[in-house]
């Protein structure tokens, strides 16, 4: 346990940090696991999922969950695996 102040304060902003940065990381994993769910079932609502998922994704990087070529990856996996429920 911590013991000075600056170290209590250090603690307390590390959990909030911790506790946002969870809220984003989750947020991002669900959209693009209904990205891909939809993208795998119908191409109905495809492209809505996918750019919802691929907003999550810049916002978790401008935040500084994700590194941005973590999500750059993720994006253009999203953007393949669009483009080929399109043309098929």
């Amino acid at each position: 346990m911590a013991n000075t102040k600056s170290a209590l304060k250090r603690m307390r902003q590390n959990e909030k940090r911790r506790l946002r940065n969870r809220a984003v990381r989750s947020r991002v994993r669900t959209t693009v696991k209904n990205a891909r769910t939809t993208l795998a079932t119908s191409g109905t609502d495809a492209r809505a999922a996918v750019t919802e998922a691929i907003r999550a994704l810049d916002k978790a990087v401008t935040k500084g969950v994700v590194h941005r070529n973590t999500a750059a990856r993720k994006k253009s996996a999203l953007a393949r695996r669009l483009a080929a429920a399109t043309r098929g």
